[in-house]
């Protein structure tokens, strides 16, 4: 983003944490998940090897980064299928409802303290 990318060097998954209606749709705001282990430990909220399985992602160890969240209107250019031949398999499913709450516990506490770089996919 800050050498003028529109879009990440990779795709990759990412998590839903809030979504807001629009006239022109939805604009969501989301985590990205990722294998890197955070800095710091209050940086990211790794997800449970049961939770990854049921969502088939890999068996490597994954963290949902909470210092940086990515917005877009929904749907729209960012959303990747995961099989190439079904155009409409962009979600993995849900995540676990206590790892969702400490997720957006961990993103409020963020966002209270201005702890969080936004980024800005598509214009508001």
């Amino acid at each position: 983003h800050d050498r003028g990318f529109l879009e990440g060097s990779k795709d990759r998954p990412c998590a839903v944490i809030l979504t807001i209606e629009k006239e022109s749709g939805f604009e969501v705001a989301v985590l990205g998940i990722t294998h890197t282990p955070p800095l710091k430990a209050d940086h990211a909220l790794e997800i449970p090897q049961v939770a990854k399985r049921r969502l088939g992602l890999d068996a490597e160890r994954s963290w949902i980064v909470t210092t940086e969240t990515n917005v877009f209107l929904w749907p729209g250019p960012d959303l990747r299928p995961r099989n190439a031949d079904d155009q409409e398999s962009i979600a993995f499913g849900m995540l676990p409802a206590d790892v969702m709450l400490e997720l957006r516990r961990r993103f409020r506490e963020r966002a209270v303290s201005r702890q969080i770089r936004l980024v800005r996919r598509t214009p508001a």
